[in-house]
């Protein structure tokens, strides 16, 4: 087994600016010109967040998608069927805000369509 040995800062590689490198990260940046954020700030209930309520907020519900040039959507009449990107049975995806936020499938809710969330979408963010 090969012995260890503790370092010190002055033998470690220089880097090309001339300082030692180290295994440790740098510290993080300084939150210059940023707000920090209290814990005491955040809601801390659902009525705290009443002012948000009454925000519109688009959904939409995507069965598929089709690529066709002009010519081919001219022709289109009555009765014309487009077919999808999608099969039969497929999760739909839900958006809110144009934001990809969950998947579902269509149901009937009296002699309407709607849509059941079966899936949510982490964000990347």
């Amino acid at each position: 087994m090969a012995e260890e040995k503790d370092l010190s800062l002055d033998e470690f590689p220089e880097t090309e600016d001339g300082e030692a490198s180290s295994s440790e990260a740098p510290p993080p940046p300084a939150n210059i010109g940023q707000a920090m954020v209290d814990a005491s700030d955040l809601p801390k209930s659902a009525k705290d967040l009443e002012s948000v309520y009454d925000i519109p907020v688009k959904v939409s519900a995507v069965l598929g998608k089709a690529t066709m040039q002009v010519s081919q959507l001219l022709k289109l009449g009555r009765g014309a069927v487009i077919e999808l990107d999608r099969k039969v049975g497929e999760a739909i995806d839900i958006y809110v805000n144009d934001r990809l936020v969950a998947r579902g499938e269509v149901v009937v809710v009296e002699d309407r369509l709607g849509i059941t969330m079966t899936e949510i979408v982490k964000s990347d963010k």
